[in-house]
This record gives C-alpha cells, structure tokens and sequence, in this order.
C-alpha cells in the first residue's frame, strides 16, 4: 500500500490560494461604477460652481476624495474606493446645493430691492398728487 504523498499537491494548491486571493483583490464593476458616478456629479458640481465662492470649498474636497477613490481604485482597494467615491458625491452634492442656495439668495435680494424702489416711488408719486 502506497501513502499519499502530500508534496506533489502543493503547487496545485499554491496557485489555488493565489487565484482567490487574486479574485479577492479585484475590483467589482459595482465599485468601479460608483467611481464613475461620483466623478459625473463631481463634474456636474464643476459646472454648477463655476468661479463662485459658494460651494467652492465642498467642490475641491470633492475633487480630493475622487482622487483618492481613482488611486484606491487603481491600487484595486474596493472598500476604500467606495468610501472615498461615496464622500465624493456628497462633497459634490453640497457644492452644487451651497450654489444654489447662494444663487436663490441673490435673486431674492434682487427682488427685495425692486419691491423696494417701487415702493419708493409709489410713496414719491402719493406726495406729489397730494400736492
């Protein structure tokens, strides 16, 4: 009776523990996605911001965290490059909000000051005819 030998299944199963570690170390499509995502609403924030001050803190923190999820993602890093893509977008989000809002207030103040001159000359316009 011949016992197993056990050495000659070692290299089979070495390159078995480097193929899972290999599919363990891949990036899903879902990852990779969400890096995609991300630099779209990056990009839309870019355009939303402009040269405007408002949102262009939030907009450079997110071009900081879309860097680092691409890095993370090239380092085939999944878990750090969904978190990094995820603050990306938000950082994203908040810029093109704090624009907005920046913008509504503008008009806003527009509007006040119209109303106001109208009233002006409203109040100007009952004086002279009380006149």
């Amino acid at each position: 009776m011949r016992t197993p030998n056990f050495r000659a299944g070692l290299p089979i199963a070495g390159v078995l523990a480097a193929g899972v570690l290999v599919g363990c170390s891949s990036v899903s499509d879902v990852t990779r996605e969400r890096v995609a995502r991300s630099e779209t609403s990056f990009q839309q924030a870019q355009q939303a911001v402009g040269r405007s001050e408002a949102g262009a803190l939030e907009l450079q923190r997110a071009k900081d965290n879309l860097e680092q999820a691409k890095a993370a993602l090239n380092n085939k890093e999944s878990t750090k490059a969904e978190r990094y893509a995820q603050l990306a977008q938000l950082d994203s989000e908040l810029a093109m909000s704090k624009s907005q809002s920046a913008a509504a207030r503008r008009a806003a103040d527009e509007l006040t000051a119209s109303i106001q001159q109208l009233r002006q000359e409203i109040s100007r316009g009952a004086v002279a005819s009380d006149q």
